[in-house]
């Protein structure tokens, strides 16, 4: 078989419902033509995110049922330190209840009351750059040129452009830089995976410059595997190997469990720097909780345990990337654009030539994923102008992000192949019909990550 079938049997299901056309489009109109606010019992496919979507196995159920509530010194909390010391290597580890609060904690203690530093990335994603920008920071982008065209065919586009690190250093100096980040895979740049030579030469970039290196590990088994099946000498090392390697090179990592955690809540930071721990733990204690469970039950501690030993497995992950290519190779032979080669959680339609008559200032992704949910039933997000899009402070001119995508995040363990198929399918029809379809304008926006409760109406 081309594509290896699914390493697990269907134990418990959740049944889902269809809406007919007419239902679908009064949901639109009330959600303000935004997916982000439609009631998920009126989805058919949700492919909003892979964040906190993944079924969980029988064993992180077991797990669950062993949660240890204590407030202080839960017996899962310190399974849950094992595993992430056994995977990541990081001396000090602090729960949080989901990605973006480690990345909150982390930048306002090294951002908070210090104007004009530098956070280099080869890409940020939204929550990443909002809390950077937030706390007064600069996020930059860093991202290998070859990422920013959706057809070429490249075995690592979410590297950082090592030139351009180094040029940013001494151009802004390495005092103005806190610590540099790479994300792994690249979410904004298409679920592309770094390599592991870029990893490394990036830590010693930083180094050089005294400058600490620091992960944003989300999806860092997929990036793994890709590592594994594509750069010459780890073929043979398992994935727990290459993971270890990857994050010896870091001083520590931000991580939300709810994508390779394979759990629905929950997430981590952690370092070597014993001062930077202790000045973290003394803003999570003020806003998540005690640092041995940091706004997490314990329960749910012990299911991120377990989570993190599973996402290991070779076989699951052939299985979660071929599924997400299946449905990439399906699209590709009907003609639909999307960014290549297929990403490891998602997929990304190219709105930019999917929609070439809808400029993006009429926010072509959100044309597409409106009319996938009003076709389909289909959720997917738009990471583009809605996104990203920024006006210059002086010049007011609005900056459009080079690319404009609509990404199919596939959650991990849920759908089936024939599910996928069924993606497939409808994408290709709106395809076919696509000079159809219009632009959109704002209506209502809030300040940051306007994204998430924008409203918008199409245009005449």
């Amino acid at each position: 078989m081309k594509y290896p079938p699914e390493p697990f049997r269907i134990k418990t299901i959740e049944a889902i419902s269809r809406t007919t056309d007419w239902e679908r489009l009064a949901v639109i109109q009330d959600a303000g033509f935004n997916v982000f606010n439609i009631p998920a019992e009126k989805i058919y496919i949700d492919l909003l995110t892979d964040s906190g979507t993944s079924a969980m196995s029988d064993n992180q159920w077991a797990g669950m049922m062993i949660g240890d509530e204590s407030y202080a010194g839960s017996k899962n909390y310190f399974h849950f330190e094992k595993v992430v010391h056994k995977i990541f290597g990081f001396k000090y580890v602090i729960p949080t209840h989901q990605g973006r609060v480690a990345e909150n904690l982390l930048f306002s203690t090294i951002l908070k009351g210090k104007e004009g530093l530098v956070i280099p990335n080869n890409n940020h994603f939204d929550t990443t750059r909002a809390n950077v920008e937030y706390n007064g920071g600069i996020a930059v982008d860093l991202v290998v040129d070859i990422a920013k065209d959706t057809q070429a065919l490249d075995d690592f586009k979410g590297n950082i452009d090592l030139n351009k690190l180094a040029k940013l250093i001494d151009e802004v100096g390495a005092g103005r830089i806190p610590i540099g980040m790479l994300t792994i895979t690249n979410n904004s740049g298409g679920g592309q995976p770094v390599s592991m030579a870029n990893i490394k030469a990036t830590s010693e970039l930083l180094h050089k410059h005294d400058i600490p290196f620091f992960i944003d590990a989300c999806r860092f088994a997929e990036n793994a595997y890709f590592i594994k099946m594509r750069e010459n000498g780890y073929r043979e090392k398992s994935i727990l190997d290459i993971a270890n390697e990857m994050f010896s090179y870091a001083d520590g990592c931000t991580m939300s469990a709810k994508k390779d955690g394979l759990v629905n809540m929950g997430g981590f930071f952690a370092t070597n720097n014993q001062e930077l721990a202790q000045q973290i733990t003394n803003r999570l204690i003020l806003i998540e909780g005690f640092p041995t469970y940091g706004g997490l039950a314990g329960r749910d501690m012990e299911a991120i345990a377990r989570g993190l030993e599973e996402v290991l497995h070779e076989d699951y992950l052939a299985y979660r990337i071929s599924q997400v290519e299946e449905l990439g190779d399906r699209l590709i032979e009907a003609g639909v654009p999307i960014l290549r080669p297929a990403g490891g959680h998602a997929i990304y339609l190219d709105a930019k030539n999917f929609l070439p008559h809808i400029p993006q200032s009429q926010f072509p992704g959100i044309a597409l994923t409106v009319s996938l949910y009003t076709h389909a039933g289909i959720r997917a997000v738009e990471i583009g102008s809605l996104m990203f899009a920024h006006d210059d402070p002086e010049t007011g001119k609005t900056h459009y992000p080079d690319l404009e995508l609509v990404r199919l995040a596939i959650p991990r363990r849920v759908y089936t192949n024939s599910q996928m198929e069924y993606v497939a399918e409808n994408i290709i029809e709106i395809y076919e019909v696509r000079n159809e379809i219009r632009g959109y304008e704002i209506e209502y926006e809030a300040a940051v990550l306007r994204h998430f409760t924008a409203r918008l109406k199409p245009l005449a």
